[in-house]
């Protein structure tokens, strides 16, 4: 099983910065694709920013020109960095990873992390 555990999270004041980390372990073979998601209270998930192994991302309009995501030279993590922060960014926000884990033959896993509380102040 996939395991993801992220970090970084805590309070900043509106405008600040604040980088996520995101790491996967367990006995996987490749993760095609990563993103974050959020979640504030009494609101649907919803997806943030996303990569696939190429390279390619895409954001939220929410968050476009203040966020970045990226992926580590370490193959299993990821991070997204974010500035200029509103009030309206506070939420959980959760790492997601999907790909493959070793096995005769490949099996998919689609694995999220615990989540990780920030808090933007006014």
């Amino acid at each position: 099983q996939v395991q993801l555990v992220e970090s970084g999270g805590g309070l900043v004041q509106a405008g600040g910065s604040l980088t996520l980390s995101c790491t996967a372990s367990g006995s996987i073979f490749s993760i095609n694709d990563m993103g974050w998601y959020r979640q504030a209270p009494g609101k649907q998930r919803e997806l943030v920013a996303g990569i696939t192994s190429g390279g390619s991302t895409n954001y939220a309009d929410s968050v476009k020109g203040r966020f970045t995501i990226s992926r580590g030279n370490a193959k299993n993590t990821g991070y997204l960095q974010m500035s200029s922060l509103k009030p309206e960014d506070t939420a959980v926000y959760y790492c997601n990873a999907q790909g493959f884990i070793y096995t005769h033959r490949a099996t998919p896993f689609d694995s999220w992390g615990q989540g990780t509380q920030v808090t933007v102040s006014s």
